[in-house]
C-alpha cells in the first residue's frame, strides 16, 4: 500500500468523526418562540455537549498529529502489519463519538467516566503499538531520529494512557477532578514544554 491510500485514510476518518461529534450539540427546539431568556437557559444546558465536544475534538486532533508523524514521516514504508494496526486505531478513533456522548449525558457517573478512560488507553497502548513498530521493525525503513525526539514521542504517546489509568479510579472520589485529568490530557499534548517538564521531573 501506497503512503497517499493510508494518509487518505486517516484524513477522511478523522473528518468524519470530528464532524460527527458537532451533531451531539442540538438546537433547542419550542413549539412556540422562546424569549430571551427562555433560549438561554436551554442553551445553558448544552454546555456539557459543548466541553464534551472541544475535548474530544483537541484529543483527536492530537491523535491524528501523533498519526501523521508515525506513519508519513517516521515510516518510508508501509507493510502488512503497520496496516492493520492502523485499521485497529481507526476503529477506536471512530468509537470516540459513542464515548463522548457517554460523558456528555453522564458526566456524573462513574461507569460513563470508566468507559471514556478506557477508550483513551486503548487508543492510546494502540498508538504506541505503531510507533514501536515504525521505529524498530525490520521492514519498515524510516530516517535517522534522535534519541531526544525518540523519548519525546514515548512520552507524548503513553501520559495519556497513564492519566486514563488514573482517572478511572480517581472518578470514584470526583467525576469533576476525573474529568480534569482528561483535559490535562490535551493540555499536555499541545503544549511544547510538556516533554521537557516530564524529564525535569524524572531527572
Amino acid at each position: 500500500m501506497k503512503h497517499t491510500r493510508l494518509d487518505e485514510l486517516s484524513d477522511g476518518i478523522f473528518a468524519i468523526v470530528m464532524t460527527i461529534l458537532v451533531f451531539e450539540i442540538r438546537i433547542p427546539f419550542f413549539f412556540t418562540d422562546p424569549t430571551n431568556r427562555e433560549l438561554w437557559f436551554e442553551i445553558t444546558k448544552l454546555l456539557p455537549s459543548f466541553l464534551s465536544y472541544v475535548l474530544s475534538f483537541a484529543l483527536l486532533f492530537t491523535y491524528w498529529r501523533a498519526h501523521h508523524f508515525f506513519t508519513s514521516i517516521y515510516a518510508k514504508n508501509i507493510d502488512s502489519k503497520l496496516t492493520n494496526i492502523n485499521a485497529l486505531f481507526f476503529m477506536l478513533i471512530s468509537l470516540v463519538p459513542f464515548s463522548t456522548s457517554l460523558i456528555s449525558h453522564f458526566g456524573n457517573n462513574q461507569l460513563a467516566i470508566a468507559i471514556f478512560g478506557i477508550h483513551i488507553i486503548l487508543t492510546g497502548l494502540t498508538l504506541y503499538w505503531m510507533r514501536k513498530y515504525v521505529l524498530y521493525s525490520d521492514n519498515i525503513k524510516n530516517p535517522e531520529i534522535s534519541e531526544r525526539e525518540i523519548h519525546g514521542s514515548t512520552v507524548r504517546t503513553l501520559v495519556p494512557v497513564i492519566f486514563g489509568l488514573i482517572a478511572i479510579p480517581l472518578s470514584f472520589v470526583s467525576t469533576t477532578l476525573a474529568l480534569s485529568l482528561f483535559t490535562l490530557i490535551v493540555i499536555f499534548n499541545l503544549s511544547p514544554w510538556s516533554t521537557r517538564l516530564v524529564e525535569r521531573i524524572f531527572k
